[in-house]
């Protein structure tokens, strides 16, 4: 019988290994995800509580912040009133104060008082009590009221026992004042004579309670939180449900409240669910405590559940697009190299294929890198050694020129000499000596525009020196371009042609002028070099250019030589550029780079 063979049949069931993978990596994702998911729920819930707790606290901090800023405020104006003369001597024991006199200090001090309150519209009052029965306020016709006693209201009872300090009352009704019955708080601080141990009166400052009722209404605390404010006694300063405790119809834990340190937190349980107290003590004596609802803070279990399921669908969809990744991440790096084999079969031997991990497909992007970055080398040194080899015959071309310039400029030395005319003689040799000492430096071929421009003015001294009055030029070169660079004698060749091929021949019909012109655009440096000889016709203008011995030797210097040197330095941007008419002259125009 023959064997039976067995089938193995794999786990999952899928053509591609690349399936495979994917699979295998998105279950053992999901069994992750859900395990996560039941502990971040518990974790949650009790992380939640822990920092709404410290939010809690840094409100609470801030509101402390806020209220202790208003009465340091309040204080300062208790201040400008311990300090302004006009209300010391008031309230002082001066009995030779007349009526005129006293009414003059009274509109002084209420004028101030007034400006003070136009600027603080949270301020209900301010008033001064002399100890010698002057009383002044804010306003300028103040009646006080008869059935109120001074001495028996409690800021001024507080401020006569504290020797000169600023105290806070409790919220009271502000009845002093006839006729009217306002929800206060207040300030009052005793006030000193100069020796400060005189006292000589009581200043009040009366605070609607509104202000602190809007700065404690604006805190959000969840939808059920809340805060309120308590002074050292127990009274009640603010509280959104203090007309119910008032009429024991709510309660509050205003005695834990007092008993608890500053920056204290604690918690409550009871019929309306779990709370947390935080507690804030201000510099002066008031409690300031928030509450907050624990199911209030964690807002719903089910949403909170349904949030993580949520998430953790989210989550398995971007396991599924990782394990595609990951199981096409094997193959990625050849598909790559060969992108970049590619790249290279057109020419392109700036490119580097990435190098991951330094396994065997790294190396053989090393390799692969290597190899290009040596081709690139040996290409570019290629070339390098091409252009240098272009330069040389540049040079070579421009030392055949200087012998038969230095020939004739001899030649009008000597002739010179013969007529005696030695300062002349002097002049030229030591323009020709300034011109070939510029020839003959071989340390930089880029000069600064202005060593070029002192080149071309010998020159041209030379030149008009040999043939007076039928040559005339022209230099006009703006003098913000000087610093910029430029070729080494990139005008003495322009400047020649036109000079010998221009104007020489003109046999004085008229005058031979030459126009050196230097500016600069946004980028470029422009020079025009221009004479009014012949011209040339459209046919010379068009061959001008072409590469080829016959129009170097009817050109002199190679106009083609000039404007290869101009673009194998700067770039094929740059270079020449002629116009010219019969009988009307030529103008060259070259263009190069702005370099610093």
């Amino acid at each position: 019988m023959p064997k039976e063979r067995s089938i193995r049949i794999p786990l999952f069931p899928l053509k591609s290994i690349q399936s495979n993978i994917s699979m295998a990596f998105s279950l053992l994702i999901l069994a992750a995800i859900v395990v996560t998911s039941l502990v971040s729920y518990q974790v949650s819930v009790a992380a939640v509580e822990r920092n709404s707790q410290g939010y809690i606290e840094e409100i609470i901090k801030q509101v402390n912040t806020n209220i202790q800023s208003y009465v340091d405020n309040m204080e300062n104006i208790s201040l400008l009133a311990l300090t302004n003369k006009d209300v010391k001597y008031y309230i002082s024991d001066n009995a030779f104060i007349s009526a005129e006199d006293r009414r003059t200090y009274e509109k002084r001090i209420s004028d101030l008082f007034q400006a003070i309150l136009y600027t603080r519209q949270d301020i209900s009052s301010i008033m001064v009590f002399g100890y010698n029965g002057r009383f002044v306020s804010d306003r300028r016709i103040t009646n006080l009221n008869p059935n109120a006693r001074l001495q028996e209201q409690a800021w001024y009872q507080l401020a006569k026992s504290a020797s000169g300090k600023s105290v806070i009352s409790a919220p009271h009704v502000q009845n002093i004042i006839q006729n009217e019955y306002k929800w206060v708080v207040s300030l009052s601080r005793e006030l000193k004579s100069t020796d400060g141990i005189t006292a000589e009166g009581i200043f009040l400052v009366d605070l609607n309670l509104s202000i602190i009722n809007d700065i404690c209404n604006n805190i959000n605390l969840g939808k059920k939180g809340y805060l309120f404010i308590v002074d050292q006694n127990g009274n009640i300063v603010y509280h959104p449900q203090q007309q119910l405790i008032d009429s024991k119809l709510g309660t509050e834990r205003i005695s834990e409240v007092i008993q608890a340190p500053s920056g204290s937190s604690f918690n409550v349980n009871d019929g309306d669910g779990k709370r947390i107290y935080s507690v804030q003590d201000t510099n002066f004596g008031w409690k300031i405590a928030g509450v907050a609802y624990s199911d209030d803070l964690i807002a719903s279990q089910d949403e909170l559940r349904n949030s993580i399921l949520l998430y953790s669908l989210c989550g398995l969809a971007i396991s599924l697009l990782i394990s595609v990744w990951l199981s096409h991440r094997l193959s990625k790096p050849i598909k790559d190299l060969q992108s970049d084999m590619k790249q290279v079969e057109k020419g392109n031997f700036d490119i580097q294929t990435e190098i991951g991990q330094m396994n065997e497909i790294g190396q053989l992007g090393r390799s692969f890198n290597l190899m290009v970055s040596r081709t690139k080398f040996l290409m570019e040194e290629m070339i390098h050694n091409q252009e240098n080899k272009r330069k040389s015959e540049l040079l070579l071309l421009q030392s055949q020129i200087n012998p038969h310039f230095l020939y004739n400029t001899l030649d009008s030395i000597v002739w010179m000499a013969e007529q005696k005319q030695h300062e002349e003689v002097v002049l030229m040799t030591s323009a020709l000596a300034k011109l070939f000492r510029a020839s003959i430096t071989k340390d930089q071929e880029l000069v600064p525009i202005r060593v070029e421009i002192e080149h071309i003015t010998n020159y041209l001294l030379i030149q008009k020196m040999r043939y007076h009055d039928e040559l005339d030029y022209v230099i006009d070169i703006d003098e913000a371009i000087l610093p910029y660079k430029t070729l080494k004698i990139l005008l003495q060749p322009f400047i020649e042609n036109a000079i010998y091929h221009g104007i020489r021949n003109m046999y004085g019909i008229e005058n031979g002028l030459v126009t050196i012109r230097g500016r600069q655009t946004d980028d470029h440096i422009v020079f025009e070099v221009e004479d009014n000889g012949h011209g040339m016709t459209p046919e010379q203008l068009g061959r001008i250019l072409q590469r080829n011995e016959e129009d170097n030797r009817n050109q002199g210097i190679g106009i083609n030589n000039v404007n290869e040197r101009i673009k194998l330095y700067f770039g094929h941007e740059y270079g020449i550029q002629i116009r010219s008419e019969i009988e009307e002259g030529t103008c060259v125009t070259i263009t190069i780079p702005k370099l610093e």
